[in-house]
């Protein structure tokens, strides 16, 4: 069965704003009672993080009042590959000139071929920061974390709310919480373990 989650990902925050922008969508959750501001054992991956508070139901949609969130909020600070936990990404669009690539072979498997470039980058991304991959279509040279993944499968950021195991969040949530972060631009990466 495994578990689940969803991390809110803010694109927009620099790594010297990050945390003051965690403080602040954290204070939003928790004012509306999406999460409670005490820490508990109860996400995974992390020793401690936010349970899910009275009014977790304002972040999802009214029919699923009966899928209670089991676990918590954990907050990520730091430069961070958030990424959709099992499997692989089926394909990467170029911000460019739109052409997709399929990372994946017609029966599912890696194509190790298209994936080697992303996959350098994404180390070198995860170490430095910064890392470009040059575009198979357009052969640009495009910063990694400007390429769209398949169903948000990577996002690389300074910020994330990682929620475990808690219902989908509606499109109204996201944009409610992003007008928190002052309107800045956020994914949703989900996956699960």
């Amino acid at each position: 069965m495994g578990d689940h989650f969803q991390t809110i990902v803010d694109l927009d925050a620099l790594p010297d704003e990050a945390a003051e922008y965690a403080e602040r969508g954290l204070e939003w959750l928790v004012s509306e009672g999406v999460v409670l501001a005490e820490r508990t054992a109860c996400v995974l991956g992390a020793p401690l993080g936010h349970p899910p508070g009275s009014n977790w139901l304002r972040a999802c949609s009214p029919e699923d009042a009966d899928r209670e969130p089991s676990d918590g909020l954990a907050v990520s600070v730091g430069r961070t590959v958030f990424h959709g936990g099992q499997g692989e990404p089926e394909a990467v669009t170029c911000p460019r000139c739109k052409v997709t690539t399929r990372l994946v072979t017609d029966t599912w498997e890696s194509d190790d071929e298209a994936w080697e470039p992303f996959g350098v980058a994404l180390r070198a991304w995860d170490e430095d920061g910064e890392a470009d991959v040059v575009c198979p279509a357009c052969a640009a040279s495009v910063p990694l974390p400007q390429y769209r993944w398949a169903d948000d499968f990577f996002a690389f950021a300074h910020l994330g709310f990682e929620f475990w195991n808690w219902p989908h969040f509606t499109d109204e949530f996201l944009t409610r919480f992003a007008r928190v972060l002052e309107g800045h631009h956020v994914v949703r990466v989900w996956g699960k373990i």
